[in-house]
């Protein structure tokens, strides 16, 4: 039996390189690794399956650069803004990627050791990282076709020459699965020839080759740099493409598990409170297999969460997010879901397919795009154009129903929020979304991206003023956001790896039960998804009767068990007993 950290990473090695020929003895390999991290065999293993989290925990996504002022670099505006509007109800900032970059904003990236002097320093990011807990991502499967290593390659030279993956235009690349439609291959000029480079997302982005020792170990360095910076938390960007094999779909192949296990095994060991998030965008149970045996993510982004919310609120309809919530395992100790309903990105449609039918995307997609939304297109398995994401910001998503607009738009937009900070996991806020940010089409206009539309800068004193009239809409927003932020902050039973059962409340309600892991609090969070009122009896919620029990929303306390509340349009409800809070 192997033991020590030094076994088990040649025993990961061996994993991902055993049948990579010409490969080097995975115990050299290792102990460059180990020094890498400034590691060695006698370092302590960390404690297994501990929660690194708890309900005070609440992220914010945001771009170095999406609130600014004039003669003031991006990050120290950020943060400030930060401190003013969001201190103390938000623990984890993830600052999207903040180093130099040439497209796709930032995730094209030329440097992985500085940071973009548009946005500012280190010292900025350090700041950052000393008032929260700092997410970075490591944008792992591809970098910019202009930077160093890449002209390395085209120079023949190292360190660069053999990072990047290479294809033939005649190998059967039929089976590939991609997130767009641009060409697979790049011809690209080299003392070789002409190779064919490899880009996953664009021609800008190309995609590295692991099976190269040397590009784990550049990235080991990076990690141990990031660390040293601050950061907390790394969002592997795009990792279920890390390796090819040709002739397979190239995507969550077995070795890419291993190399996320171990980064894993060496940033737990450097860092034991450090986390790894997988950004995966695919399919529900292929998502799920990211959490490994409690050994490979820390958390997963919970991408099937936005498209089946959005359907559901926009339909009344909550079958379908019942029956997705009833089937998703509870996380293990020591891994938890990462709960986001907006992102920098747009409304991915891969992981509704197989919980939505067709004819509900169809429905979906044509409000969206009644509500201002635009469409982004991915090539499927044999070459076929599908939609693989909804381009709109989630104010503007949340407009109205199937059947147009309509007066509800606030309260279906708070109501969403109400379900993300009740559920099992750790909640994220876009921070257009604590904003109330609405559709940005100049944007579009000016980038020429889709994704721009959900990509706003706001200048630091227009956005105050916004924030300082309390009869706009982005006051209302934030000041109801933060209610309910406060609330989830304070009861054990929002727990991130808390008790979750699913209720069965009918399809103009949604309904989940926690309880905290002492089992002495249980919250009942149930969300008319209508614009219809609808009664509530709490008699067919089962309240135990020795408890008094209270909506810790409106406050208002029931004396009956049998008591029957008309729920107005989105109301949302968290009806707590008395153990966590009584009344004052």
């Amino acid at each position: 039996m192997q033991t020590g950290l030094r076994q088990r990473l040649i025993h990961q090695l061996d994993l991902i390189y055993g049948d990579v020929p010409g490969i080097e003895a995975s115990d050299l390999i290792a102990d460059r690794l180990l020094e890498l991290m400034r590691l060695d065999d006698s370092t302590p293993t960390p404690e297994p399956h501990c929660n690194l989290w708890d309900q005070r925990d609440v992220a914010v996504i945001t771009y170095g650069d999406t609130v600014v002022r004039s003669g003031e670099r991006p990050l120290q505006t950020l943060c400030q803004f930060l401190d003013e509007q969001v201190q103390g109800l938000v623990s984890c900032v993830h600052v999207l990627p903040f180093f130099p970059w040439t497209s796709d904003d930032g995730f094209a990236v030329l440097d992985y050791s500085s940071v973009n002097e548009a946005l500012g320093s280190w010292d900025d990011i350090e700041q950052i990282a000393a008032h929260y807990r700092l997410m970075g991502d490591l944008v792992i499967n591809h970098c910019s076709s202009r930077s160093p290593w890449f002209e390395n390659f085209k120079a023949g030279v190292d360190p660069g020459r053999d990072y990047f993956m290479t294809a033939s235009v005649d190998d059967d690349l039929d089976n590939v699965v991609r997130p767009r439609t641009s060409p697979l291959l790049m011809p690209v000029e080299t003392p070789l020839g002409t190779q064919h480079v490899w880009c996953t997302f664009s021609h800008d982005q190309v995609d590295f080759d692991f099976r190269n020792p040397a590009v784990l170990e550049e990235f080991v360095k990076i990690m141990r740099l990031h660390l040293d910076k601050g950061v907390r938390v790394f969002r592997l960007d795009a990792v279920a493409f890390l390796w090819k094999q040709i002739g397979t779909p190239c995507i969550n192949l077995p070795q890419t598990h291993e190399i996320i296990r171990l980064l894993r095994t060496l940033v737990e060991h450097a860092q034991p409170d450090c986390l790894i998030i997988t950004e995966t965008n695919i399919p529900n149970r292929e998502n799920l297999t990211y959490f490994g045996n409690a050994n490979e993510a820390h958390a997963i982004y919970n991408f099937s969460l936005p498209p089946l919310l959005v359907y559901t609120l926009i339909s009344g309809n909550s079958r379908y997010l019942s029956q997705w919530l009833m089937t998703m395992p509870p996380a293990q100790n020591g891994t938890t879901y990462f709960n986001f309903i907006a992102s920098h990105d747009g409304i991915g449609m891969r992981p509704a397919e197989g919980l939505l039918a067709d004819e509900e995307i169809d429905g979906f997609l044509d409000a969206m795009q009644r509500f201002g939304g635009l469409l982004s297109w991915r090539a499927d398995a044999g070459g076929r154009k599908k939609v693989y994401e909804v381009n709109i910001a989630l104010f503007d998503a949340l407009q109205g129903t199937l059947e147009g607009f309509d007066e509800y738009a606030l309260e279906r937009f708070i109501c969403a929020h109400a379900v993300m900070l009740a559920l099992e996991g750790i909640p994220a806020f876009y921070i257009h979304s604590l904003l109330g940010t609405r559709n940005d089409h100049r944007r579009v206009e000016h980038t020429g991206h889709n994704r721009s539309i959900n990509r706003s800068q706001w200048h630091y004193d227009e956005l105050v003023a916004l924030l300082s009239n309390t009869e706009g809409h982005h006051r209302q927003v934030l000041d109801r956001l933060r209610q309910l932020i406060g609330l989830r902050r304070e009861q054990p039973a929002f727990h991130p790896n808390a008790t979750q059962f699913t209720l069965q409340m009918g399809e103009g309600l949604f309904g989940f039960w926690r309880q905290s892991m002492d089992r002495r609090q249980s919250i009942f969070c149930i969300f008319n998804i209508s614009s219809t009122d609808r009664p509530l009896n709490l008699g067919d919620i089962n309240l135990v009767l020795t408890d008094q029990w209270h909506d810790l929303i409106s406050g208002q306390w029931f004396t009956e068990g049998n008591e029957t509340l008309v729920l107005r349009p989105y109301q949302a409800v968290w009806i707590s007993n008395g153990e966590a809070g009584q009344r004052s």
